[in-house]
C-alpha cells in the first residue's frame, strides 16, 4: 500500500459503542480494503460470505476462493454460508428483466442481509455491515435501506452505514486488488446481470464475458472497473 493511501485512511470506530461487527462480503476485490481498514483499526470482525445470487457455480467458486485466500492470509475468521440458489431464484421470480439497481437488486440484498443478520443475532454480533457499497456501480441508499431493514428484525442490532468509498477507499480497493492479483469479475454476479452485460457488449461489437480469465494486475485488458 502506498504511503499516501496509508495516511488518508482513518481509524475506524464502531457506532453506538459496539465491540465487534459481522462483515457481509461479496468478493475479495470489494472487501479487501474494508478488511484491511477494520484490521488496521483493531476492530474485531468476521467475514460472512452468503451470495446465492452469483452464477454460474464456476464464478461463485472463483469469488469465494479469492475471498478465503485473502482472509486466511490476514488471519481473519471466514464464515462460508449456504449456496441456496433455489431460494434466490424464488425470491426474484417475476423480476428477471428488472434493470440493474431496480427491485430485483433490492430483493437480492434483502435476502443476503437477512441471512447475515440472522447469523449475527445467533452468534453475538450486535453490528452488521457490507462491502457492497464500495463499488461505484451500486446504489448506497438502496444497500443501506436493505441493511437497516434486515438489522431491525433483531433487538439491539444495527446496520453500519459507513461509506467505504470515501477518503480514497475506492482507490485503495483497486490498489489492493492489483497487489493481490485478485480475480476480476466483469458483471455484478447473477445470471441476469451476466445476460444483460453480454447483450450490451455484443451491441458494441465486444466479445462476451469469459469467466475465469481476467485478473487485476496481470491481465493486459484488466481495468479499474469496479
Amino acid at each position: 500500500m502506498s504511503q499516501g493511501f496509508q495516511n488518508e485512511r482513518q481509524m475506524l470506530i464502531l457506532p453506538e459503542g459496539k465491540q465487534k461487527v459481522l462483515l457481509h462480503s461479496c468478493c475479495a476485490p470489494c472487501s479487501g480494503e474494508v478488511m484491511e481498514a477494520l484490521q488496521a483499526s483493531g476492530i474485531e470482525f468476521s467475514i460472512y460470505f452468503y451470495n446465492p445470487n452469483i452464477h454460474p457455480r464456476t464464478e461463485y467458486d472463483l469469488r469465494k476462493t479469492e475471498n478465503i485466500r485473502f482472509a486466511e492470509n490476514k488471519g481473519i475468521s471466514f464464515i462460508d454460508a449456504d449456496y441456496d440458489t433455489d431460494n434466490w431464484f424464488a425470491r426474484v421470480k417475476g423480476l428477471e428483466w428488472a434493470p440493474e439497481r431496480g427491485e430485483r437488486c433490492t430483493r437480492c440484498f434483502d435476502m443476503r442481509f437477512e441471512r447475515t443478520a440472522l447469523y449475527a443475532y445467533e452468534h453475538g454480533f450486535p453490528l452488521i455491515t457490507s462491502c457492497l457499497g464500495i463499488s461505484r456501480w451500486k446504489d448506497m441508499d438502496q444497500i443501506n435501506g436493505c441493511g437497516n431493514r434486515a438489522a431491525s428484525r433483531y433487538p439491539g442490532m444495527t446496520y453500519w452505514t459507513f461509506n467505504w468509498r470515501k477518503k480514497g477507499g475506492s482507490q485503495r480497493m483497486i490498489e489492493i486488488s492489483k497487489r493481490e492479483n485478485f480475480y476480476q469479475q466483469e458483471y455484478c454476479g447473477c445470471v441476469y446481470s451476466l445476460r444483460d452485460t453480454n447483450r450490451a457488449r455484443e451491441s458494441r461489437g465486444m466479445k462476451r464475458i469469459r469467466i475465469g480469465e481476467k485478473y487485476y494486475g496481470s491481465s493486459p485488458q484488466a481495468s479499474d472497473a469496479l
